[in-house]
Protein backbone atom coordinates (compact mmCIF):
# COMPACT_ATOMS: atom_id res chain seq x y z
CA UNK A 1 0.00 0.00 0.00
CA UNK A 2 1.55 3.26 -1.13
CA UNK A 3 1.00 6.68 0.33
CA UNK A 4 -0.41 9.01 -2.30
CA UNK A 5 -0.11 12.77 -2.61
CA UNK A 6 -2.78 12.86 -5.32
CA UNK A 7 -6.50 12.76 -4.59
CA UNK A 8 -9.58 12.62 -6.79
CA UNK A 9 -10.47 16.06 -8.12
CA UNK A 10 -6.83 17.19 -8.37
CA UNK A 11 -5.31 18.38 -11.64
CA UNK A 12 -2.24 16.36 -12.60
CA UNK A 13 0.32 16.35 -15.40
CA UNK A 14 1.66 13.15 -16.95
CA UNK A 15 5.45 13.17 -16.59
CA UNK A 16 6.30 9.75 -18.09
CA UNK A 17 4.90 7.75 -20.96
CA UNK A 18 4.05 7.71 -24.63
CA UNK A 19 4.41 10.64 -26.98
CA UNK A 20 0.65 11.17 -27.23
CA UNK A 21 -0.01 11.79 -23.50
CA UNK A 22 3.35 13.06 -22.21
CA UNK A 23 3.03 16.56 -20.73
CA UNK A 24 -0.78 16.67 -20.90
CA UNK A 25 -2.91 17.69 -17.94
CA UNK A 26 -6.20 16.33 -16.71
CA UNK A 27 -8.44 15.92 -13.69
CA UNK A 28 -8.16 12.81 -11.51
CA UNK A 29 -11.42 10.85 -11.59
CA UNK A 30 -10.40 7.92 -9.35
CA UNK A 31 -7.45 7.59 -6.98
CA UNK A 32 -6.83 4.08 -5.62
CA UNK A 33 -4.27 4.02 -2.78
CA UNK A 34 -4.32 0.21 -2.49
CA UNK A 35 -2.95 -0.29 -5.99
CA UNK A 36 -1.18 3.08 -6.21
CA UNK A 37 -2.91 4.03 -9.46
CA UNK A 38 -5.04 6.94 -10.69
CA UNK A 39 -7.47 7.38 -13.58
CA UNK A 40 -7.13 10.75 -15.32
CA UNK A 41 -10.04 12.16 -17.32
CA UNK A 42 -9.43 12.02 -21.08
CA UNK A 43 -5.84 10.70 -20.86
CA UNK A 44 -4.29 7.25 -21.37
CA UNK A 45 -7.31 6.19 -23.43
CA UNK A 46 -7.64 2.57 -24.59
CA UNK A 47 -10.07 1.04 -27.07
CA UNK A 48 -12.20 -1.82 -25.80
CA UNK A 49 -14.22 -3.98 -28.18
CA UNK A 50 -17.63 -4.47 -26.61
CA UNK A 51 -19.79 -7.39 -27.66
CA UNK A 52 -23.56 -6.91 -27.44
CA UNK A 53 -24.97 -9.16 -24.71
CA UNK A 54 -28.62 -8.78 -25.72
CA UNK A 55 -30.63 -7.67 -28.76
CA UNK A 56 -31.16 -4.18 -27.31
CA UNK A 57 -27.49 -3.63 -26.44
CA UNK A 58 -25.16 -2.18 -29.03
CA UNK A 59 -21.63 -3.45 -29.57
CA UNK A 60 -18.61 -1.69 -31.00
CA UNK A 61 -15.40 0.05 -30.05
CA UNK A 62 -15.53 1.93 -26.76
CA UNK A 63 -12.79 4.30 -25.63
CA UNK A 64 -12.20 4.55 -21.90
CA UNK A 65 -9.43 5.89 -19.67
CA UNK A 66 -6.93 3.43 -18.25
CA UNK A 67 -5.26 3.63 -14.85
CA UNK A 68 -1.79 5.21 -14.57
CA UNK A 69 0.70 4.58 -11.80
CA UNK A 70 0.77 7.48 -9.35
CA UNK A 71 4.54 7.83 -9.81
CA UNK A 72 3.97 8.78 -13.46
CA UNK A 73 1.85 11.84 -12.68
CA UNK A 74 2.69 15.07 -10.88
CA UNK A 75 0.28 17.36 -9.05
CA UNK A 76 -0.36 20.78 -10.62
CA UNK A 77 -0.47 23.66 -8.12
CA UNK A 78 -3.79 25.55 -8.40
CA UNK A 79 -2.08 28.85 -7.50
CA UNK A 80 1.10 28.92 -9.63
CA UNK A 81 -0.04 26.43 -12.30
CA UNK A 82 3.22 24.46 -12.30
CA UNK A 83 3.69 20.73 -11.87
CA UNK A 84 5.18 20.32 -8.42
CA UNK A 85 6.13 17.88 -5.74
CA UNK A 86 4.00 17.90 -2.60
CA UNK A 87 5.12 19.15 0.80
CA UNK A 88 3.21 18.40 3.99
CA UNK A 89 3.05 21.43 6.27
CA UNK A 90 1.27 21.93 9.56
CA UNK A 91 -2.03 23.75 8.96
CA UNK A 92 -3.75 26.35 11.10
CA UNK A 93 -5.62 23.77 13.15
CA UNK A 94 -2.91 21.25 13.93
CA UNK A 95 -3.47 18.98 10.94
CA UNK A 96 -1.02 18.45 8.12
CA UNK A 97 -2.09 19.79 4.73
CA UNK A 98 -0.58 19.46 1.27
CA UNK A 99 1.44 22.40 -0.05
CA UNK A 100 3.27 23.32 -3.26
CA UNK A 101 7.06 22.90 -3.11
CA UNK A 102 7.58 25.74 -5.62
CA UNK A 103 5.36 28.57 -4.34
CA UNK A 104 4.43 27.27 -0.87
CA UNK A 105 0.67 27.65 -1.40
CA UNK A 106 -1.59 25.30 0.56
CA UNK A 107 -3.48 22.93 -1.71
CA UNK A 108 -6.05 21.61 0.79
CA UNK A 109 -7.52 24.98 1.79
CA UNK A 110 -11.13 23.92 1.08
CA UNK A 111 -10.78 20.76 3.16
CA UNK A 112 -9.23 22.75 5.99
CA UNK A 113 -12.22 25.14 5.98
CA UNK A 114 -14.60 22.17 6.11
CA UNK A 115 -12.74 20.80 9.14
CA UNK A 116 -12.98 24.17 10.88
CA UNK A 117 -16.76 24.30 10.29
CA UNK A 118 -17.13 20.74 11.59
CA UNK A 119 -15.08 21.54 14.70
CA UNK A 120 -17.07 24.69 15.46
CA UNK A 121 -20.38 22.82 15.07
CA UNK A 122 -19.28 20.06 17.46
CA UNK A 123 -17.96 22.64 19.91
CA UNK A 124 -21.27 24.49 19.81
CA UNK A 125 -23.22 21.27 20.39
CA UNK A 126 -21.09 20.28 23.39
CA UNK A 127 -21.36 23.81 24.81
CA UNK A 128 -25.15 23.74 24.52
CA UNK A 129 -25.29 20.32 26.19
CA UNK A 130 -23.11 21.56 29.06
CA UNK A 131 -25.27 24.67 29.52
CA UNK A 132 -28.43 22.54 29.61
CA UNK A 133 -26.84 20.26 32.20
CA UNK A 134 -25.82 23.22 34.37
CA UNK A 135 -29.25 24.94 34.39
CA UNK A 136 -31.19 22.21 36.27
CA UNK A 137 -28.47 22.04 38.90
CA UNK A 138 -28.69 25.82 39.45
CA UNK A 139 -32.49 25.70 39.84
CA UNK A 140 -32.40 23.13 42.64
Amino acid sequence: MASMNVRSGDTVEIIVGGVEDFGKRGKVIVADPKTGRVIVEGLNMVTKHKKPRSAQEQGGKVERPRAIDVSNVMLVCPKCGKATRVAHVLGDHGKFVRACKKCGAKIDVKEEKKQVKKQTKTAAKTASKKSKAVKPAAEE
